[in-house]
Parts: C-alpha cells; structure tokens; sequence
C-alpha cells in the first residue's frame, strides 16, 4: 500500500522546519507501515492561526491522530490538543539550551483536561509516536494490525543473541 494514494489519518506537525531532522523518523516508519499521513509546519508562536486551522480543520478532514514535534517552550502539543478531540502525541525536540528537558517538560505538564501523549525526546519519540499513531489506527484495522504484527516481528528477529 502506498501511503500517498489515499487521505492522511495521521498529521505530523512541527514548529519550524528544523524540527524536521526530529520529525523525519515518525514521517519515515509510518511510510513503512504503509499509513497514510501528512507533514506540515505549523508554529504555536509564528503562526497560531494556522495551527488553529489545522487542529480545528483536523478531524473533518479525516485525520485520526496528531503528531506534534516542538522544542524549547514546546506549545505546539498542547495547543493543538486543546482545539481538536483527535489524540495528539507530543515529541519533544531536542533543543540547544537545556538538550529537550524543556520541550519534555513543557509537553507532559499538561493540564488536567486536555491530554498529550508524551513521548521520548528526540529520534526515538519520533518513532514512538508513529508506532503509537499506528496502534491506534490499528484498534480499527485489522490489515494494518497484521503490518505492525510483521514490523514487530522483525524488529524482534533483527536483535542478535550474541553480543560479538
């Protein structure tokens, strides 16, 4: 299946361009699971209308699960959470300053009420967050619960026994 030949269910969002080198990794493992998605720049701060419209837009465009990259006050999570009923899984980006504690912290202390996903800072809650967007999707899914099924497995025949 060719993730670009139908509707996106999952939108991956980002606050700047330079969240990509982050973000690229959720992009790529939902390619490989074959779930269609989209990838969109969206700033809290830079350009809150547009995030506006992108989460409020969300749902009635089809999309089933948000997932937002955002470093250093990382607001993108959150403020998309609070306009959309859709799940959003937060990743933090790691930032320059304090290596994505900040983004860490600021995506899991949300408010009681409006909920993040919080994953891994960095590369590995980039992949999480996919994997997780997946899981979701897959409660409805049975063909794409049998692709995660294979992705698992292999991932599991790939570790070695031996350490040499």
């Amino acid at each position: 299946m060719n993730p670009t030949d139908s509707a996106p269910l999952v939108g991956i969002i980002m606050g700047s361009r330079s969240d990509w080198e982050t973000m690229r990794h959720a992009d790529e493992t939902l390619t490989a699971l074959g779930i269609a998605h989209e990838c969109r720049v969206v700033s809290a701060h830079r350009t809150p209308e547009r995030l506006f419209d992108y989460a409020k837009q969300a749902r009635g465009r089809g999309l089933k699960v948000i997932v937002a990259g955002a470093g250093g006050a990382a607001h993108l999570p959150g403020m998309a959470a609070s306009m959309t009923p859709l799940p959003v899984l937060g990743v933090p980006v790691e930032s320059h300053a304090l290596k994505g504690m900040d983004s860490l912290l600021s995506i899991a202390q949300m408010p009681g009420g409006v909920p993040v996903g919080t994953l891994a800072i960095g590369k590995a809650g980039a992949i999480n967050a996919a994997l997780l967007a997946a899981a979701i999707l897959a409660l409805s899914d049975p063909l794409l619960a049998e692709r995660l099924d294979a992705w698992r497995a292999r991932q599991t025949e790939s570790v070695p026994h031996d350490p040499a």
